[in-house]
């Protein structure tokens, strides 16, 4: 029904944190007797093999039986003295150490052979006990006995040897099409005996190959023995790094001497692991710097700091263009690549005030304080080596800045490096004490821009135009604005909407140099070639090996992940894997940057990082932003970046920021959207951004910024020329006019009007989580590892979640809602925990009803309900359930408001007998719908699950049939207002461009969503059509429908949406 979903996690509940896996089809039931009368396979003929390869292949039989034997049991511990112990006694003789790394490098891809962290042998923390269905699986490690040769286990040893096969972990299939993950192994006799078939067909394949493959004069089984050198186990503990299969240690050379990207490519597509992955290659050449002069020479002075300070002795094109226009008065906005000098563009103009008047200031802008402090620091070497401006005071003042030291800044500091949130809350609302610094301001400097948009810029849009008003009351008409950012569509349009100047010069040619760097496509592979329908391997498995692969060549890489669960799920993996080879020297070189972590960590990180001292960074999009955190070779991405096309290119420019070699590798999920780009690679690259959106329309934006102007300094009409045409009826209706005619802020909003705004949407509580493990040590104190948002805790910090913090693993023993902490202990588990839980978004009141144009519906705006409820969590090993866990937490209630549109009656029957899953329809409508609505990104909908939808049994959660949009909780910025407002158009443009779209089953360009929380997988295009058409009384021709045949399966998700109950006195307003 619609476009095929299948295979993601969860019983009731939205869970899109963890990685899913490929969707794959499910099954036809198999006819009772359709397995009578097959046979085994054949006898295998190895009389031809080399007798090492038929001993080998004895040893092979053996360890299959025994493992096969384990895998059908859930929770077994499989470490190599039990599976020895075992494998010995049917062999009747040792089993070496050494043949088991032959046929690991004989099936890299099947045996799993390596050294794990001891305590991940636990199956089940001690904080919780399991459900009354389940006992605690014990550890069968325990069974080791001293009876086979070399197979004691060391109770004291830090590490374990593990043998399994990697495929064990896969388990048997839910009849749930929604659900993502297996159910515990729990195989019959026969298919037991089918599964060790299977392999040891797969290995007899394998050693054919070899044997086909070796040329003449070669030994293969030297081969294979050499081979298997590098697949011998090293015990991390007291191991050196490994050493090649010729017997050098492999060292990671320094990035000086690192291989050039194009060599390591080279040796990249001759690895045995790749299987076609790159799908997609572009390279952009090297490209050579383009300098000019300045209209007006540098002095010396600044010629010699610029030289001293950054080896700077001639400008670039764009450098130089911008320098000019300042020199002239002129605002510039200059919107080039990453990298490409654009700081020098306002910090020369500042030091060329600074020469000609001590007295004069400067107001550095940044969007985040890592950002600001890594640029003071830049300033103040500038400054250093400025022979006459060595005295200049420079600070940053921030939210971080303690209170005693805030009133020597205002009277001292030449250039503070602030952000708009110190703007809105410190410096204009005390414009008195600051009036020094203002007087003599003459540069502004807003960096990054691009990060100011929708609601948020929309905010600072307002900001800026006090800020502007401010400065004239004080005399001051002749500051330079100057802005810089990524490249974006219509720079200096933006930069017009936010600061609300008319006249700005636009800098988009640049001339910096760049390095070669190549684009990379990588599709994870198929886990079996010969049936596409299992799908392919773990993206996350793939880009944790790539990443992997290049940091042990030296090239510096930072590793992209969309959500911070994901980051940390990476970083585990990371630290598992190169602690399986024994690679603590690289591992001791990676680390994980995300929000959340305290700014004493990342400082801490960043200085590392820009130190040279990492190989690897995993991370959100946390360092798009510009944070100089020195030479970066290599970006991964795993998974489209939910900023879209503008993320993507953003986060692939971190990459080669100082003109070297540099590659950026795109590694897919399988869900809609980024196998959109799999298919459409030049799209990455050759379609356009969105224009960045600001709203200076919305009264609910004005009225609050202007309480906050008017207690700056009262405001009269004249004003209108800073705060546009609705002001005056805002002014007359919302705030207080006294008796000679000036404006001022309502009672409501006194003393402090600013406090009533949050620029970013109003801070939510948070949850601290203290690590309690070294408490029973003696001295041994609590430590705060980092803070939880509170809409992020409910998710994660549940008693017996297992919490990551730098891929490190916590469980959580206790919580507090009172006090609002969770007490974590280390714990090396061999898990993760994942939330079932589930959100209704309902209407609650009708405040406006608006008619639809050329339509008999309505849409709805008023209060929205958010309920959230976390029931429970599943143990997952592997993407496999070990265990399920009730809880009980209260749920998590919130208001808000939105604006809805019912689906009629008609339509749903319609849809129903069509065999279209309505949840499919109504979903794809909801994307197309925000689509088209420019302030997306501030308005969310009620994005439908695959696991409820494709549930095989009745739901309890039967959801109303309506396209519903809300405003996320603590941001009020009249999103939702807006939309309702012109829900015709959007409603018009929405079926249009789906009409119009000529793809088949969806996309980015009509009912696709980078922002969807459940990964596009609920969607039909026909199902939105017609939803789309209904609503706006288009006929639907029922002939033209597709037939898709009835699932009789299906059980209903989607019912009538009931009547939600108006305000008294409400009209239904004009289309």
């Amino acid at each position: 029904m619609g476009r095929k979903r299948k295979e993601v996690p969860v019983d009731e509940g939205e869970s899109g944190s963890v990685e899913k896996g490929e969707p794959k089809p499910v099954k036809k039931p198999r006819n009772a007797n359709s397995s009578k009368g097959k046979t085994t396979l054949p006898p295998v003929d190895t009389t031809s093999w080399p007798q090492h390869f038929q001993y080998l292949y004895k040893v092979f039989k053996a360890l299959n039986t025994v493992l096969a034997f384990c895998s059908s049991r859930k929770n077994f511990a499989i470490t190599f003295p039990v599976v020895r112990l075992s494998v010995e006694q049917l062999l009747k003789e040792p089993l070496e150490l050494a043949r088991v790394a032959e046929l690991k490098a004989l099936l890299p891809d099947t045996v799993k052979f390596a050294y794990i962290p001891r305590e991940e042998l636990r199956i089940h923390g001690d904080s919780q006990e399991t459900s009354s269905r389940r006992e605690r699986s014990p550890d069968f490690a325990a069974f080791a006995t001293s009876g086979a040769s070399s197979s004691k286990l060391d109770d004291q040893a830090e590490h374990v040897l593990v043998l399994d096969f990697m495929e064990n972990s896969r388990g048997k299939k839910s009849t749930n099409q929604g659900f993502g993950y297996t159910l515990p192994p729990a195989l019959t006799p026969a298919a037991m005996k089918r599964l060790v078939e299977r392999r040891n067909s797969r290995f007899v394949d394998a050693i054919n190959e070899l044997l086909e493959a070796t040329r003449q004069g070669e030994d293969p089984v030297a081969l294979l023995q050499a081979a298997a050198r590098d697949h011998i186990p090293i015990n991390p503990s007291g191991s050196p790094a490994p050493t090649s299969s010729k017997g050098k240690q492999r060292e990671v050379p320094s990035p000086e001497d690192r291989p050039t990207i194009d060599a390591v490519m080279q040796e990249l597509l001759q690895e045995t692991w790749y299987q076609d992955q790159l799908t997609s290659r572009r390279i952009f050449d090297a490209r050579q710097g383009r300098t000019a002069s300045l209209e007006v020479p540098l002095s010396d002075e600044i010629q010699q700091a610029l030289s001293a300070s950054r080896k700077i002795m001639s400008l670039y094109i764009h450098q130089v263009a911008a320098i000019d226009a300042l020199a002239q008065g002129k605002s510039v906005i200059v919107s080039t690549s990453t990298a490409s000098g654009k700081s020098v563009i306002y910090q020369v103009p500042v030091l060329k005030a600074l020469q000609e008047d001590h007295q004069s200031t400067a107001m550095f802008i940044y969007p985040t304080k890592a950002l600001a402090q890594d640029q003071r620091i830049a300033l103040e070497q500038l400054l250093y080596s400025c022979p006459g401006l060595e005295h200049i005071k420079v600070y940053n003042y921030d939210g971080d800045t303690a209170q005693e030291l805030r009133a020597g800044i205002r009277e001292n500091a030449s250039v503070i490096f602030t952000n708009f949130d110190m703007l809105h809350t410190s410096i204009l609302p005390h414009e008195d004490l600051w009036r020094r610094f203002l007087k003599n301001l003459k540069i502004v400097a807003v960096d990054e821009l691009h990060y100011y948009s929708n609601i948020f810029g929309s905010h600072v849009a307002q900001v800026m135009r006090r800020f502007r008003r401010v400065c004239a009351a004080v005399g001051n008409r002749r500051i330079c604005f100057v802005s810089c950012s990524a490249t974006i569509s219509k720079p200096g349009q933006h930069m017009k909407h936010i600061f609300g100047i008319e006249d700005v010069y636009e800098v988009t040619e640049d001339g910096a140099p760049s390095g070669r760097k190549d684009f990379l496509v990588w599709n994870p592979p198929l886990k079996d070639p010969m049936d596409a329908s299992l799908g392919r391997m773990s993206s996350m498995s793939e880009a944790t090996r790539l990443m992997r692969y290049l940091m042990t060549r030296g090239v510096r890489v930072i590793l992209f992940c969309k959500i911070r669960k994901v980051c940390e799920l990476a970083m585990r993996t990371l630290r598992a894997e190169l602690t399986a080879e024994g690679r603590l020297d690289i591992l001791d070189r990676v680390m994980a940057y995300r929000g959340g972590y305290s700014q004493q960590d990342r400082r801490r990180i960043e200085k590392e990082a820009f130190t040279g001292n990492l190989l690897g960074i995993v991370a959100t999009n946390a360092l798009e932003l510009g944070v100089d955190i020195g030479v970066l070779d290599a970006v991964i991405m795993l998974g489209f970046p939910m900023g879209g096309i503008a993320s993507f290119r953003q986060q692939a420019g971190r990459a080669g920021r100082r003109a070297r070699d540099a590659l950026a590798v795109f590694i897919p999920d399988p869900f809609p959207i980024d196998q959109h780009y799999v298919n459409n690679p030049d799209d990455l690259f050759d379609q356009a951004t969105n224009d960045l959106m600001v709203d200076l329309e919305s009264k609910v934006i004005l009225e609050a910024h202007l309480q906050c102007a008017a207690h700056e300094m009262p405001l009269t009409m004249e004003d209108e020329k800073y705060f546009g045409p609705l002001t005056k009826g805002i002014c007359e209706t919302r705030l207080v006019k006294d008796k000679d005619g000036w404006y001022h802020a309502h009672p409501k909003y006194l003393p402090f009007p600013a406090k009533h705004i949050a620029l970013r949407g109003a801070d939510e509580e948070k949850y601290s989580v203290v690590d309690i493990s070294k408490l029973d040590r003696a001295g041994g104190t609590a430590q705060i590892l980092e803070e939880v948002e509170l809409s992020r805790a409910l998710f994660e910090i549940y008693e017996g979640a297992v919490f990551i913090h730098q891929g490190i693993t916590f469980l959580v023993k206790e919580v507090s809602h009172d006090s609002k902490t969770a007490k974590v202990i280390r714990t090396d588990v061999n898990w993760i925990t994942q939330p079932r839980d589930f959100t209704n978004i309902d209407a609650a009141q009708t405040y406006r009803i608006r008619a639809l144009r050329e339509s008999p519906h309505h849409a709805y705006y008023g209060r929205v309900e958010l309920k959230t409820v976390v029931y429970g969590y599943f143990k997952l090993r592997n993407r496999a359930i070990i265990d399920a866990i009730d809880l009980e937490t209260p749920p998590w209630e919130r208001d808000s408001t939105g604006m809805w549109i019912d689906v009629p009656k008609q339509t749903l029957g319609l849809l129903k007998h069509s065999g279209i899953n309505p949840a499919e329809a109504i979903h794809a409508a909801e994307h197309a719908f925000l689509n088209r609505f420019a302030l997306r990104e501030d308005l969310k909908t009620e994005c439908k699950v695959a696991e409820k939808e494709y549930k095989v049994g009745p739901s309890q959660r039967k959801r109303p049939a309506r396209l519903i949009f809300y405003e996320p909780s603590g941001k009020t910025g009249g999103t939702a207002v807006r939309a309702f407002d012109h829900a015709s158009d959007l409603l018009h443009d929405a079926l249009d461009a789906v009409e119009a779209c000529p793809c088949e089953e969806g996309c980015t360009a009509c009912i696709d969503s980078p922002t969807c929380k459940s990964d596009n997988l609920v969607t039909s295009k026909v199902g939105a059509l017609i939803v789309l058409k209904a609503m706006l009384g288009r006929p639907i021709d029922i002939d033209l429908i597709p037939e898709y045949p009835l699932d009789a399966q299906t059980f209903e998700t989607v019912v009538e949406a009931p009547v939600v109950r108006a305000v008294e006195g409400v009209q239904i307003e004009a289309a």
